[in-house]
C-alpha cells in the first residue's frame, strides 16, 4: 500500500455497479466482502476495494476521517 492509496479512498468514486458514484471510501462492508469473495478487478480499482475491505474489516474506518477535509 502506497500512503496516496488512502486520499484516493476519499476522492475516487466507484465506476460502475450498485455503488456507482460513491466514494470507495463509503462503501459497504457487505459489498466489498462480496469482491472479495468474487474476484477484485485488476489495476488500481482493485486494490482500492481491497484496501478499502481491510480497513472495514479491521475497524479503522476512522482514520480516513483526517482525509477527508471540511464537508
Amino acid at each position: 500500500m502506497a500512503p496516496e492509496d488512502l486520499q484516493l479512498l476519499v476522492t475516487r468514486e466507484m465506476p460502475f455497479g450498485k455503488y456507482q458514484g460513491r466514494l470507495i471510501a463509503d462503501l459497504p462492508g457487505n459489498y466489498l466482502a462480496w469482491f472479495a469473495r468474487e474476484g477484485f478487478p485488476k489495476g488500481e480499482l482493485g486494490r482500492l476495494l481491497a484496501l478499502a475491505l481491510e480497513i472495514d474489516h479491521n475497524g479503522l474506518t476512522g482514520l480516513l476521517q483526517p482525509l477527508r477535509g471540511p464537508r
